[in-house]
């Protein structure tokens, strides 16, 4: 059954109910905001352009970026489509993909445009949910989105058809794509250099409900927390929960 495109409005403004009631959530994601910035690339001249930007908050940490989304909300700058920027060819140097990867029907479409807006060597710094052994327990019961590891991935889509009509959501994409060896991954590096691929348990924020749950631990446990991610970070197959993934354009 097909859900409705407007799911991810709906989403969206659930998330900002949220994102003003949580300070802790909000500490979080600053946290996550702070590791994508240190992979942009500051002496590069060229637009910085954060897409399916949702709430909107990547700006609170960077002023700069050009918030789009396809939904017009009061703190969007451009509506547009991953598939369709309105950006002119070679004309941007960063390009922030949060939290949209997993909603891209056919990601090596996606893909495919952020190559054809980015300068040579301009960056796709994309973070993304991941599937471990803790995560499939996390995104598999806890989570209302799919994880989707057993779906077709429509790589490229079909030709003329607009991925954009209808709700989609596979949490599992990242895991999928980026795993070695994968044809995905082997598609990818035909075009892009990966500069990175950061595994991150962030068990801090899976314990602080996310958006949607209630936190289990006060605000004032956060550095507590973060130093146990520490810890869990080096044992990513079974505790990574979150993905850094840094891609340069070759």
């Amino acid at each position: 059954m097909n859900i409705p495109l407007e799911q991810h409005n709906k989403e969206i403004q659930e998330n900002l109910d949220s994102w003003n009631k949580k300070p802790l959530i909000r500490d979080i994601y600053k946290g996550f905001y702070t590791l994508v910035l240190q992979y942009i690339q500051e002496d590069t001249d060229g637009e910085i352009i954060e897409v399916g930007s949702g709430i909107g908050n990547f700006k609170s940490v960077y002023p700069k970026a050009i918030a789009t989304d396809l939904f017009p909300n009061p703190w969007i700058d451009r509506v547009e489509s991953a598939y369709h920027l309105s950006s002119k060819d070679s004309s941007v140097s960063n390009l922030v993909i949060f939290d949209v990867l997993h909603h891209l029907k056919c990601p090596g479409l996606a893909l495919q445009e952020f190559r054809r807006v980015l300068k040579s060597k301009g960056r796709a710094i994309i973070f993304e949910p991941y599937v471990s052994l803790l995560g499939l327990i996390v995104y598999g019961i806890f989570h209302h989105e799919p994880i989707g590891l057993g779906k077709k991935i429509d790589w490229m889509g079909t030709h003329g058809e607009n991925p954009d009509t209808a709700y989609y959501a596979a949490q599992g994409n990242s895991a999928r794509i980026f795993r070695k060896n994968s044809f995905w991954r082997k598609e990818i590096e035909k075009d892009w250099n990966i500069v990175i691929i950061k595994k991150l348990s962030a068990l801090s924020y899976v314990l602080s409900g996310g958006f949607s749950k209630p936190a289990l631990y006060p605000r004032s446990y956060l550095p507590f927390m973060r130093k146990i991610d520490f810890v869990l970070d080096f044992l990513p197959w079974i505790f990574a929960t979150r993905v850094l993934i840094v891609l340069e354009k070759k």
